[in-house]
């Protein structure tokens, strides 16, 4: 990994993935796919609006697939592409080191006002 210049690919990806919860999005849709209202019960304090718009985001890079199934009333899932699931590794090291590191009794508000 050369860190002298910038790297158009890694600045893009993070473009995507560093947006608030698209990871937490990303490590919901892990296991299975997943409808809309599935998405947005594991992921609190994320509104419709923004979930539908990354939703869509992460659709057209290509990470994520939006299935319609035609019945009544309509069901749509949504499941991670190739690209989506190539990830995986990426999402579980953010987990252990997330269990390694980040404690559970200390928000980073808290933390913040500790400091100051």
């Amino acid at each position: 990994m050369d860190c002298q210049e910038p790297c158009p690919r890694y600045e893009r990806a993070m473009g995507i993935l560093g947006k608030k919860w698209t990871c937490i999005m990303l490590r919901c849709l892990m296991e299975q796919p997943r409808r809309f209202s599935d998405i947005s019960s594991y992921v609190s304090g994320l509104s419709d609006r923004l979930l539908s718009q990354r939703l869509q985001e992460l659709e057209e890079a290509g990470i994520v697939e939006r299935q319609v199934y035609a019945q009544r009333p309509v069901v749509v899932e949504y499941s991670l592409t190739e690209k989506g699931q190539a990830l995986r590794q990426v999402v579980s090291a953010i987990q252990v080191w997330a269990d390694d590191w980040e404690s559970m009794d200390v928000s980073p508000l808290t933390a913040q006002a500790a400091t100051a």
